[in-house]
């Protein structure tokens, strides 16, 4: 049995990382009732979260790496990117409206750092160098204005969250039919792919337990059904060449 000073530490780290209520951290760690179903899902998904915060910080590394290493973003549309951007970054400000835990979209803000490098990288090597200096600019002034409390309405930032769903789908589905038509997936990174398909399936159960919101619930939803599709294209067309389908 962990001595009192073990017991208190754990403790204080538990709740500083917000896994558990004091009162959850006593039923299933101090009188170890493992039968506290409301607790053991308390503790799954606060640890999915952070799991998936963590998992985020570097999820679209690969697929910066393999645009920069290449010198391309041959494959992956503006567009898509575009849209995939302005769900997530509508997502983490919708939530950071509503109060919800940091660990319910905590990785909204991470992919969206991310999202938009990408969309920077994409803009860059195709040549458009002041696009690139334009899409900066006005990125920034978005999320600088959403972030601010008051000064956007609220029922705005619920707007946003609410065309999620659309986004995301008109967003992926551009990629979908852009590898079937190439015949190749391009640049697309399969480790990113299958890193945001996990935890889009994940955010389903977390945005259950922690937020009760339908549009957030739903909009995971679809994310993780297009992003199955995603991931089966990207196993199909593992060995075609890029160079050789390209006319």
């Amino acid at each position: 049995m962990p001595s009192n000073a073990t017991l208190v530490a754990l403790e204080g780290l538990v709740l500083r990382l917000g896994l558990l209520s004091p009162k959850c951290f006593e039923s299933l760690v101090g009188n170890l009732n493992f039968g506290d179903s409301d607790c053991l899902k308390m503790l799954i998904s606060k640890g999915l979260g952070l799991a998936i915060i963590a998992g985020a910080t570097c999820v679209k590394l690969p697929q910066i790496l393999k645009i920069t290493k290449s010198g391309s973003a041959t494959g992956i549309s503006f567009v898509a990117t575009l849209l995939e951007l302005l769900a997530v970054t509508a997502n983490g400000a919708y939530s950071f409206s509503k109060g919800f835990p940091f660990s319910s979209y905590g990785e909204a803000v991470t992919l969206s750092l991310q999202t938009s490098l990408i969309a920077l990288l994409i803009l860059w090597y195709g040549g458009n160098s002041l696009m690139t200096v334009i899409f900066s600019v006005i990125y920034g002034a978005t999320v600088f204005a959403i972030t601010t409390p008051g000064l956007v309405p609220e029922q705005v930032l619920w707007m946003g969250q609410a065309a999620n769903i659309p986004m995301v789908v008109l967003g992926k589905m551009i990629q979908v039919i852009a590898n079937f038509r190439q015949g190749h997936t391009g640049q697309l990174s399969a480790i990113t792919l299958f890193m945001l398909t996990l935890g889009s399936m994940a955010r389903v159960f977390t945005s259950i337990q922690e937020t009760g919101d339908m549009i957030v619930i739903s909009t995971y939803l679809v994310s993780s059904t297009i992003n199955l599709m995603l991931s089966a294209q990207v196993m199909y067309y593992w060995n075609a060449n890029v160079h050789v389908k390209q006319e």
